[in-house]
C-alpha cells in the first residue's frame, strides 16, 4: 500500500528502531485506518450538517487555516530539530501588559499580538466561541474582545511556550485575574481536543466512504496522519486537590451544553476532591465566627488551604460527542489532570512492575503548569522529572494504528511541537531553568517581565535592615560561598554575643540542613522549626526560644508557608537566604519584638536578583548588585 508518492510501509529517515518495529507490526495486521482508540459509534458520530467540524477559521468572505492546523502540519527538518535544544532564543519584541502595572510581554520571532479579526472567533471553534461568549455575558461582561481571558487565549492559541510569573493567584485577592487566566487555558485545551477529534472523525468518514465505494485507487496516505502514539493530548499539572477541583469544575462549565449532556462519575469526583459548595447555615455560622474571633492565619493562607489540600491525585477526562467521562482509563482520556507527586508514584510503580507503564504521556501536546509557585514549595524536582519523561516513544503499541501517526512523532520530534505553559505568582531560578532548557517548542517563546516596586514600606517594625553582599564566582558556587560568608562574617558576632533571640531564616531545606550541621559542629545553643520537624518538637522549640533556653532558632520558608507561625522572642533576625514569596519578608521582619537593640541582617549575592528585586524593588536591586560597596541599609 502507498500513501501518495510514499509507501506506507517505508521507514522515515529519523524513525527509531522501536518505532519501526511498532509500525511494521501494525502494517502487517492493518486492514484499514482506525481511530486512536476503540470508541463506540456514538463517540465517533459526526453530523454532516455541522459546519463547526471544519478545521478552518471562517470569516464573512474568507477561510483561513487555524493555528492548530498550521502548528501540527508544520514539517520540522532534522537540522531544525538538532538546533532547538541548544538554541539561544532572542526576545525581539515587547508589548505592555495593560492589566498588570509595570509589566510587559516579551517574545521571540515576530510579534503576533495584534488585533484579532473579530469575525474569526479568535481561532476558537464556533460552538466553543458561542458558549464562552454566553458564559462571559452571563457573568456581567460586556466587552469580550478587550477582556483578559480573550487576550490570554490568543496568547495560548499562538502555540508558543509561555512563562507567566506575575499571575496574581486567587488566594492573594486575585480571584478575578486567576479565573480569567484559567478560563483562557481551559478554552485553549478544549479547542485543541475538539479540533484533534474532528480531524480524526473527518478522516474516518473519508476512509469509510472510500471503502464503501469499492474503488481500487489508493488514497494519499499523507492526508490521514492525524494521531499520536496514544490519545491523551493535554496534561494539566496542579499542586493540590482543592485547586484541581476548581479547574475541573470550570472545565465542565466551559464545555458547551450539547457536549456534556451527561457527566459520568461526577459524584465520585466530588467525593474524592471535595465540594466548595457551602450550605446557608454553614455560611451564616462561618460569618458569625469571623466577626467574633480573629483568624490566627493570614487571609491568603486560609484561602489557599481551604478544602482538600492533599497533593496525590490523578484523573483522566474523556470527551465524546455528548458525554464527559471522568475517571476514564488514562489511555482513552483526552486530558489528564495530576499532581507531580502522583505521577512520580506512577513512574516508580512502572519501574518495579514491567507490566505497568506511563506511555499515556508519550503524545502530550499541551502541558499547563498552574500555580508553579506552590509546586516549588512542594518538590520542584518531581515536576522537572515529569516534564523530562514526556513525549518518549512508547514501550508498547497500545492499539494505535501506526499508519495514522504523524511523521514528527515517528521521527522523535514530539517535544519540539509540545506547548508548555508555566503560570505562577512569582519566578525563581528553577522555573527559569525549566523554561529555558526543557521548553523547546519550535514556535518560540513568550514571557512576562515586570519592574517591581518592592515591599519594604510594609515593614512595620522600626528596625535597621542591613543587606550584606557576598561574592560567588558562579551559580554552582553560590551555596558554598554563602555558607563561608556566614561562618566567617556573621556567626562570630552571634557566638561572641550574650544576647539570645536569634532567628536564622533559610529559604530552602538544603540550606537548613547545612546550617544545622554547622551549628552542631560549633556546639551552638539552637532549636529547629523545619520542614520535617514533628509538631511536639516544634511546640517545645518555640517555648525554649521564647524563654531564652535556646539562643538560636533555625526556621525555613517552607514551614512558614504551610504553618505561618508567629514566632515570639525574636530580637536578631538573620535572613540567610531571601524568601521566594515577598510577603514572607515583611511578615518575618515584623515578628521582631521590643524597642531596643533590634537587628535584621540579610545575605545576598548577584544570583539572588529575582528575590531581591521583589523585596527592595527592581531599580535598587540592580544598584545593589552592581555597586562597588557591599553593605546597604534600609530603615
Amino acid at each position: 500500500m502507498k500513501r501518495g508518492g510514499r509507501s506506507l510501509v517505508s521507514s522515515p529517515p529519523a524513525f527509531s528502531n522501536d518505532a519501526k518495529k511498532l509500525r511494521a507490526s501494525t502494517v502487517s495486521n492493518a486492514t484499514g485506518l482506525q481511530t486512536e482508540d476503540a470508541e463506540t459509534e456514538d463517540d465517533l458520530e459526526t453530523s454532516g450538517t455541522d459546519e463547526d467540524d471544519d478545521l478552518t477559521v471562517r470569516g464573512p468572505s474568507t477561510v483561513a487555516t487555524s493555528t492548530f492546523t498550521k502548528h501540527v502540519e508544520y514539517k520540522l527538518s532534522k537540522i531544525e530539530a538538532d538546533d532547538l535544544p541548544k538554541k539561544k532564543w532572542k526576545y525581539t519584541w515587547e508589548v505592555p501588559a495593560a492589566d498588570i502595572s509595570n509589566c510587559k510581554w516579551v517574545g521571540t520571532g515576530e510579534c503576533f499580538l495584534k488585533d484579532d479579526d473579530l469575525s474569526s472567533n479568535y481561532g476558537l471553534k464556533q460552538k466553543l466561541y458561542k458558549h464562552w461568549l454566553d458564559v462571559y455575558k452571563t457573568s456581567g461582561g460586556n466587552d469580550f474582545h478587550s477582556s483578559k481571558q480573550r487576550w490570554f487565549f490568543s496568547l495560548c492559541n499562538s502555540y508558543r511556550d509561555i512563562l507567566h510569573g506575575e499571575k496574581k493567584p486567587f488566594y492573594h485577592k486575585g480571584l478575578e485575574e486567576d479565573s480569567k487566566i484559567m478560563d483562557a487555558y481551559l478554552m485553549h485545551s478544549l479547542n485543541h481536543i475538539f479540533r484533534t477529534r474532528d480531524l480524526v472523525r473527518k478522516n474516518n468518514a473519508k476512509i469509510d466512504k472510500h471503502q464503501m465505494s469499492g474503488k481500487e485507487e489508493i488514497l494519499p496516505g499523507d492526508n490521514f496522519l492525524d494521531q499520536g502514539f496514544t490519545r491523551p493530548k493535554i496534561l494539566i499539572l496542579l499542586p493540590l486537590r482543592s485547586i484541581a477541583l476548581r479547574v475541573i469544575e470550570r472545565l465542565i462549565q466551559l464545555t458547551p451544553a450539547n457536549s456534556k449532556v451527561n457527566v459520568e462519575q461526577i459524584d465520585r469526583f466530588y467525593k474524592d476532591f471535595g465540594s466548595e459548595e457551602v450550605s446557608s447555615d454553614e455560611e451564616e455560622e462561618q460569618s458569625k465566627n469571623a466577626k467574633t474571633k480573629k483568624p490566627s492565619k493570614p487571609s491568603d493562607h486560609q484561602s489557599l488551604f481551604k478544602g482538600d489540600t492533599r497533593d496525590d491525585f490523578m484523573i483522566g477526562i474523556k470527551f465524546t460527542r455528548k458525554t464527559i467521562k471522568l475517571y476514564g482509563d488514562f489511555y482513552s482520556s483526552d486530558i489528564i489532570v495530576a499532581s507531580p507527586l502522583e505521577l512520580m508514584a506512577k513512574f516508580g510503580k512502572a519501574e518495579k512492575n514491567k507490566e505497568l507503564d506511563t506511555d499515556y504521556l508519550s503524545s502530550i501536546e499541551v502541558v499547563i503548569i498552574d500555580h508553579a509557585d506552590v509546586i516549588s514549595l512542594q518538590n520542584w524536582s518531581f515536576l522537572t522529572s515529569v516534564v523530562e519523561r514526556l513525549n518518549h516513544i512508547p514501550s508498547k503499541q497500545h492499539g494505535t494504528n501506526v499508519m495514522r501517526i504523524r511523521q514528527w512523532y515517528l521521527d522523535g520530534f514530539a517535544r519540539f511541537y509540545r506547548q508548555t505553559i508555566i503560570l505562577g505568582y512569582y519566578l525563581n531560578p528553577d522555573m527559569n531553568a525549566l523554561f529555558n532548557h526543557h521548553c523547546v517548542n519550535y514556535q518560540g517563546k513568550v514571557k512576562s517581565v515586570r519592574e517591581h516596586r518592592g515591599v519594604l514600606p510594609k515593614v512595620l517594625s522600626q528596625v535597621r535592615q542591613i543587606y550584606e553582599r557576598f561574592d560567588a564566582n558562579s551559580i554552582a558556587d553560590v551555596d558554598d560561598a554563602r555558607l563561608e560568608y556566614f561562618e566567617k562574617k556573621v556567626f562570630p558576632k552571634i557566638k561572641d554575643s550574650d544576647q539570645g533571640g536569634v532567628m536564622l531564616f533559610a529559604s530552602s531545606y538544603f540550606e537548613f540542613v547545612r546550617l544545622r550541621n554547622f551549628l552542631k559542629s560549633q556546639n551552638a545553643s539552637f532549636c529547629l522549626v523545619g520542614d520535617y520537624t514533628n509538631q511536639k518538637d516544634i511546640s517545645r522549640a518555640r517555648v525554649w526560644f521564647f524563654e531564652g533556653k535556646r539562643k538560636i532558632m533555625l526556621y525555613t520558608e517552607r514551614i512558614h508557608f504551610y504553618r505561618r507561625y508567629k514566632i515570639r522572642g525574636i530580637r536578631n533576625l538573620i535572613i540567610y537566604s531571601l524568601p521566594e514569596r515577598k510577603e514572607f519578608y515583611y511578615e518575618t521582619v515584623n515578628m521582631l519584638e521590643g524597642s531596643d537593640d533590634l537587628a535584621c541582617t540579610v545575605l545576598f549575592s548577584q544570583y539572588d536578583k529575582l528575590q531581591l528585586e521583589r523585596i527592595v524593588g527592581t531599580a535598587p536591586a540592580k544598584r545593589m548588585i552592581k555597586s562597588e560597596k557591599g553593605v546597604f541599609v534600609f530603615c
